[in-house]
């Protein structure tokens, strides 16, 4: 069932009182796709009432109080994207469309969404039950950190929203520990002793927690930049629950604890989560607002593992979700999508089937699962690791089983390939790459070098041209002989801290002369928070060696540095007048 976003749906539900209302800064579509679903379908599950509210009126009570106060909290949000990720581009413009909102038109969402969204609660609610905050905006702010739209080092969004209590990670297990511990005892729930337990949580305090890390305070982090930079080592390296520790870090004359990470789910947990009754639409109430774009994306998509170890600089999904992979099992994956036959929209096509990258589905290196992640040593950089041992064999036995569903057909691998570690598949990669072809990709395949220049590999945490050229001939050789006209396309991003025009110059003669072709799907680079690529942003420095590295930041160059790539000529004469 739909979770209710009105009262007269309560009212349907036998309901006088909600127990836990979830605000969104994305429009509710009840998908396994949606975290704000995800988390509102599991604690229906637990027999919790529970209610959604979807970017709310910010200029009026109208939408925060239709379904009154909750007993036990309010759960805010800010969506599946940064707030300022999703209304602002990496020159700072506003982005005029929003695909989370229904019309399509960017006008719902505010910035810093969850300080606002807390701050409606407490206007319109005085001395209200406690205040839970969650999902990626919340996460990735957690700590100190460097803020790109105002350019400056901001304090934990806990503090700046002035909630009582911050979910970070996925939070599956985290939200209905949490939920027991605030209906045992709403009363205490605020006090330390009460918090101390339960993973996956930061709050505030007046004492340091012993036991814990300290982190170099706020104060610190502002006026130092070293110690910001130490400060993110020691935020990062504490994000695995086998290896990880407690942290606090001082704001002014308050902490910020941080409890461990929560232990990962098992596969039973996962499948548990994903085998949970999704209407896989837009909620009523909000559809016949007006077409959410979204839907078309993930409505029929499959999730098939949570976590990444790609671990590329600019990217934060190793702090959200994790650097070790926890596959769903084939059962629970083919369950799902045999109930897709029931649904009334259904075409026979699913869009995606994977997750942050589809071909980590199914393996792990064995040294992670018994000791944790390594501390100094990455699985994948601009090598992959000897240890990791990469295979495709559970994944092409999945897509094999998909492929056989009679309601089935196509099912499309659409999420990020990395391309290093079907090289580095002696046994499988090969079969894995012809069976994409083959099957599961339709006249185009998206792979993310994102440079070519090796002093930017290394700062991204990329592998080296080599490695994509030796994928991209297997690739070319494996479509000639299926006798298929399909091409790869390449994601790259421009003004990276590193990169200079030459090094934007180098790599478009690199892309016109070995891929053949002139790119397209150039991004500029966008500092958000908690990524070691944003560190080197606002520092100006190498975190690992501290020595300086070029980073611009002018808007104007910035932009040229793209239109240097996406020129329909090897730009030289463009290059020579930007340096004019």
């Amino acid at each position: 069932m739909f979770i209710p976003t009105t009262k007269k749906e309560c009212d349907n539900l036998g309901w006088d009182q909600l127990d836990i209302i979830l605000i969104s800064g994305d429009t509710y579509i009840d998908t396994p796709y949606s975290g704000i679903a995800i988390i509102g379908q599991i604690l229906l599950d637990r027999g919790y009432k529970v209610g959604i509210i979807s970017q709310p009126d910010i200029n009026s009570d109208n939408d925060i109080t239709r379904l009154g106060e909750p007993k036990l909290y309010w759960g805010i949000g800010a969506g599946l994207v940064d707030s300022m990720v999703a209304n602002y581009t990496a020159t700072k413009k506003f982005r005029k469309k929003d695909d989370f909102t229904p019309g399509g038109i960017n006008n719902r969402r505010p910035d810093r969404a969850i300080m606002v969204y807390t701050n409606l609660v407490r206007r319109y609610f005085k001395n209200t039950v406690p205040i839970v905050i969650g999902g990626i905006e919340a996460s990735l702010r957690r700590v100190v950190h460097y803020d790109f739209w105002s350019n400056k080092i901001r304090k934990s969004i806990l503090f700046d929203s002035k909630a009582d209590i911050l979910v970070y990670g996925m939070a599956e297990k985290t939200i209905v520990q949490l939920t027991k511990a605030i209906e045992k005892d709403k009363k205490e729930i605020m006090t330390n002793n009460a918090l101390a337990d339960i993973q996956g949580i930061c709050y505030i305090s007046k004492e340091p927690r012993a036991g814990y890390i300290e982190l170099p305070t706020f104060e610190e982090c502002k006026n130092d930049k070293l110690k910001f930079i130490n400060m993110f080592h020691l935020f990062y390296h504490n994000n695995e629950p086998m290896t990880s520790k407690g942290l606090y870090q001082l704001h002014d004359s308050r902490y910020l604890i941080q409890n461990p990470p929560q232990d990962y789910m098992k596969e039973e947990e996962i499948d548990k989560v994903y085998d949970l009754k999704y209407e896989r639409d837009v909620h009523p109430y909000y559809k016949k607002q007006g077409e959410v774009k979204a839907l078309q994306t993930i409505q029929f998509s499959v999730t098939t593992h949570h976590g990444c170890y790609g671990e590329c600089n600019f990217c934060a999904i190793s702090v959200h979700q994790g650097r070790t992979i926890r596959s769903r099992s084939q059962k629970s994956i083919v369950n799902e999508i045999d109930n897709f036959k029931k649904h009334k929209n259904f075409k026979g096509i699913i869009n995606d089937v994977g997750g942050a990258t589809a071909n980590m589905y199914g393996f792990e290196c064995g040294r992670k699962l018994k000791k944790g992640v390594c501390a100094d040593i990455s699985c994948t950089s601009m090598t992959v690791c000897p240890v990791l041992k990469p295979d495709h064999s559970e994944q092409l036995e999945l897509l094999s089983k998909i492929r056989k569903m009679p309601h089935i057909k196509k099912a499309f691998v659409n999420s990020g390939i990395r391309y290093d570690l079907i090289n580095e598949d002696k046994k499988y990669g090969q079969q894995y790459l012809k069976t994409l072809v083959d099957h599961h990709i339709s006249g185009q395949m998206k792979v993310a070098p994102e440079h070519t220049e090796d002093k930017i590999l290394r700062l991204m945490g990329k592998p080296d041209k080599k490695t994509l050229l030796k994928f991209k001939s297997d690739f070319d050789n494996l479509n000639k002989k299926s006798g298929k006209k399909q091409f790869l396309t390449y994601y790259l991003i421009a003004a990276h801290p590193g990169s200079n025009m030459q090094d934007m110059q180098s790599l478009k003669e690199f892309t016109n002369k070995e891929l053949k072709l002139n790119p397209e799907q150039v991004q500029v680079f966008i500092p958000t928070p908690s990524t070691y690529s944003t560190l080197m942003y606002y520092t100006e420095l190498d975190p690992w060696t501290r020595k300086p590295v070029f980073v611009e930041k002018d808007p104007i160059k910035k932009q040229k540095q793209k239109d240097i790539v996406t020129a329909k000529n090897l730009a030289t004469n463009r290059y020579n007048k930007y340096h004019k």
